[in-house]
């Protein structure tokens, strides 16, 4: 896939929307990513992942990773994909996660896939869960990198599609001078 046919897969599920939000970091932009859109249709999650498998088909991988809850339903997709297995991490008590039973078996060989990359801290901290593992990181994986190529790794970072998303301190705000409503998007309350 293009990236014009990604970003047109992203706007056709209403992944990217206009407006004025207030994204979890407490900055304000006037456009919004909610990749979970896209990841609801069965037949968009398929390619998408298969893009990904395309990235890393050099590689041997014995497993695929998420961070809960973004990077479930892609991790799974991926893995399909590969043929292999699919984990997730998760919070619990505010720390990153393996339960559930879940295992990483030593001398795999692990993707971490992730639906969006803004600054890249859920990534981070399951990295760190993995690198005092006897394993291989292979790479992380996510449908955009919105932290416009900024969100640096250990790891080698392949997304599909990098875009650049200003965002503004809530008092350097134009939309807030010019009074436009205010969403509040995502996951985080």
């Amino acid at each position: 896939m293009t990236d014009q046919e990604i970003k047109e897969m992203l706007v056709k599920t209403e992944v990217i929307q206009d407006g004025h939000f207030v994204l979890s970091s407490g900055r304000h932009a006037d456009t919004y990513m909610q990749c979970a859109k896209v990841l609801q249709y069965p037949e968009h999650a398929a390619k998408l992942a298969a893009e990904i498998a395309k990235k890393w088909s050099d590689e041997k991988i014995d497993l695929v990773i998420g961070p809960a809850l973004g990077g479930v339903v892609l991790s799974y997709a991926v893995a399909e994909e590969l043929g292999v297995r699919s984990i997730f991490s998760e919070r619990k008590n505010g720390e990153m996660k393996i339960r559930r039973g879940f295992e990483i078996k030593d001398g795999e060989k692990v993707l971490v896939v992730e639906d969006v990359v803004t600054t890249g801290g859920s990534v981070k901290e399951v990295l760190s869960l993995l690198e005092d593992m006897n394993i291989e990181i292979v790479g992380i994986s996510s449908i955009v990198d919105r932290s416009s190529g900024k969100a640096e790794f250990k790891h080698e970072f392949k997304p599909l599609l990098t875009v650049d998303i200003k965002s503004y301190k809530a008092g350097q705000c134009d939309l807030c001078k010019k009074g436009v409503p205010i969403t509040r998007p995502g996951s985080k309350a």
